[in-house]
């Protein structure tokens, strides 16, 4: 098994290293942690685990260095140890690289100029005048359109479809099942049934994205979907036509965009969200899981509209009160209004 030094860790991620450097061979948990791996303390609430945990490292913040060090265990003190920790995560599991060159059962149409760092797997289909870059990896299933344009080091995993004329910029990771550049749902009413509105725009993902697993982002109407720099998309999320993801956006499962609104930069989007259409998120704004936002927020904040959880029979009886509100909201001004003349009379 794969073991790293301390001293190699802190050499390749900065930090600074008290204690013994010892061997290191895996990342866990402070509960589950045993004599070879390393662990992280990142919220003081847990700083009871300390003297439990077996560790044989732990990364804190420096103003915890003192308590920690009473426990025994080497230390790597880092200014935030859950994103120190995630990028120690990174060095115990790289990224695959590509081995490159097509695969014989791959299949491959006219035009297309296929960087020969890059590796296309068996029962890949790619279509007419598609560009792939360096050191990019297509695993079995993949389906690519016509005109498709890949920046480098992307990498689609099994059965990811980018529709005809999409385009990912470089190191973009796409999980198993996505679909890019579908059709929009645009329809026009004709009287007597549905009109289809083609949709003409395509996708357009920017550096440094990754989108989950069975997660759908449609193509433009006339313009384009567009996924900005470094944003995250979790999986089962549903992006509809002409949407923008601003930067370094972050959304959770199961979120749904209506077409044409506009998300901002450094938002984060909770699981089952829904945002309806035409709407403009304001940069840094965070929505709560399940939260309907049904009007534009132009002020960044926390936005939640979930009731909290009830037993049935309370919210059977919570509901039967709201249904009766604007009511309620009739009588109490009725009433205020008839304490006032009271009081007019009384002076």
């Amino acid at each position: 098994m794969h073991t790293m030094k301390l001293s190699a860790i802190v050499a390749a991620l900065g930090g600074e290293l008290r204690g013994d450097d010892r061997d290191i061979r895996r990342l866990a948990p402070m509960d589950e942690a045993g004599a070879s791996d390393i662990t992280f303390l990142a919220n003081p609430k847990y700083r009871s685990q300390l003297a439990a945990t077996a560790a044989a490292a732990v990364i804190v913040k420096p103003a915890l260095a003192e308590e920690a060090a009473k426990v025994g265990r080497s230390l790597i003190l880092a200014t935030d140890p859950y994103l120190y920790f995630a990028r120690v995560a990174r060095l115990f599991s790289p990224l695959p690289q590509a081995s490159g060159g097509v695969h014989p059962r791959a299949v491959v149409a006219e035009g297309c100029r296929i960087a020969a760092s890059s590796e296309v797997r068996e029962l890949v289909s790619i279509g007419r005048n598609v560009t792939i870059g360096e050191r990019c990896i297509l695993h079995p299933g993949v389906v690519i359109g016509d005109d498709v344009c890949l920046g480098d080091d992307v990498v689609l995993y099994p059965n990811v479809v980018v529709y005809h004329g999409c385009r990912l910029g470089s190191r973009v990771m796409v999980h198993a099942g996505a679909v890019i550049g579908a059709d929009g749902f645009g329809l026009a009413w004709n009287g007597d049934r549905w009109f289809k509105i083609p949709q003409t725009g395509v996708v357009v993902i920017a550096d440094d994205v990754e989108i989950g697993a069975n997660t759908t982002i449609d193509r433009g109407a006339l313009s384009d979907t567009v996924i900005g720099e470094g944003a995250k998309l979790d999986n089962q999320i549903q992006i509809a036509h002409n949407v923008t993801v601003g930067a370094h956006t972050a959304m959770a499962g199961c979120a749904a965009v209506a077409g044409s609104t506009r998300i901002g930069a450094r938002c984060t989007i909770g699981g089952a969200a829904r945002i309806i259409g035409h709407l403009e998120i304001a940069d840094g704004t965070h929505v709560g899981a399940g939260t309907l936002i049904s009007k534009s927020i132009r002020k960044a904040d926390a936005y939640t509209a979930v009731y909290p959880m009830a037993t049935h029979k309370e919210w059977l009886a919570n509901a039967a009160h709201v249904r009766h509100l604007d009511d309620l909201v009739t009588r109490v001004k009725q009433l205020e209004k008839a304490l006032s003349t009271a009081q007019q009379n009384k002076d």
